[in-house]
């Protein structure tokens, strides 16, 4: 187990002043098993009018923000304490074959996991993400094989460089393009799956970086993160895979939430009267409590 320390700090400035406005923050971590969320709070400024905690759809924490007063800039901090120690996934042959787990999602025992095999807005059930990942999944697989290959071929035939795409870049793009960020690795890997049929999820975090050998962490250098949520059937569950760096989470991840897509676990949304051009500012620290930080 890690026990980490959390913290996320956003910070908008506006080029004029915003007279009024609403925001829905998924910046909470979510206790499942394998993390328990020891403390959590979100700072916010300027002060808010009110304020509504509660559950989304997928059951991740969420709050609503109104603001209702002129404001020249917001920000947002949240600071965390988890506990995380995701166990192992079962050994790959003691998964179904591929074809079984994509029938039983459309059976009344994949009730839990029917709506992530269907098509979304930025991971849809893309033919070529389909043909791509169907090199992974030979007839009769254990779908945990087909899964762990299709993450590790992810992590070979993509480059990781940021700026070459947004975070609404199609998944056909990023497909082109052969490069983009975990964002769009996440999104290629559930188009690809659900355009055979299984049920994938966009799960939204954090993972723990390391600073280079003989020098001291960086505070604020850290980042959210994204991977994916892979069903392996009514018996066995869920399982995370990180096509970004090729590992099954354990206990290097720290999740937020989950959804279809980016779109459902955005950390930060908003809707703004007034505001006019927009300054962003984000910095993640992602701690072990034994580790030092220097500024």
């Amino acid at each position: 187990m890690t026990r980490y320390a959390l913290r996320h700090h956003t910070a908008y400035s506006y080029g004029r002043a915003v007279d009024l406005a609403s925001h829905l923050l998924h910046l909470t971590p979510r206790a499942v098993p394998g993390q328990r969320v020891e403390a959590a709070a979100l700072h916010v400024a300027p002060e808010f009018g009110y304020r509504v905690d509660g559950h989304d759809h997928f059951g991740n924490g969420v709050t609503w923000l109104f603001l209702e007063a002129p404001h020249a800039a917001f920000e947002v901090t949240l600071e965390a304490t988890v506990d995380v120690a995701f166990a192992p996934p079962p050994p790959d042959a003691a998964t179904p074959p591929w074809e079984a787990v994509r029938d039983a999602a459309m059976r009344p025992e994949g009730w839990e996991a029917a709506e992530f095999a269907l098509p979304s807005a930025l991971a849809p059930a893309d033919r070529a993400a389909g043909l791509y990942a169907a090199r992974s999944f030979p007839a009769g697989l254990p779908v945990l094989a087909g899964l762990r290959d299709l993450c590790a071929r992810i992590r070979r035939d993509f480059a990781f460089k940021p700026g070459v795409t947004t975070i609404s870049t199609p998944v056909a793009t990023v497909l082109a393009l052969r490069a983009g960020v975990c964002q769009d690795f996440a999104h290629l890997m559930i188009a690809g799956l659900r355009a055979l049929g299984l049920p994938a999820r966009y799960t939204s975090g954090y993972v723990r970086t390391r600073p280079p050998p003989g020098q001291k962490r960086r505070q604020g250098a850290d980042q959210s993160h994204a991977w994916v949520g892979c069903w392996l059937g009514p018996a066995q569950g869920w399982v995370d895979l990180d096509p970004t760096n090729d590992l099954v989470v354990s206990d290097e991840h720290l999740l937020l939430g989950w959804g279809r897509d980016y779109a459902d676990v955005s950390p930060v949304k908003g809707i703004l009267l007034g505001g006019g051009r927009q300054g962003l500012e984000v910095s993640v620290d992602l701690v072990p409590v034994d580790e030092e930080q220097v500024a």
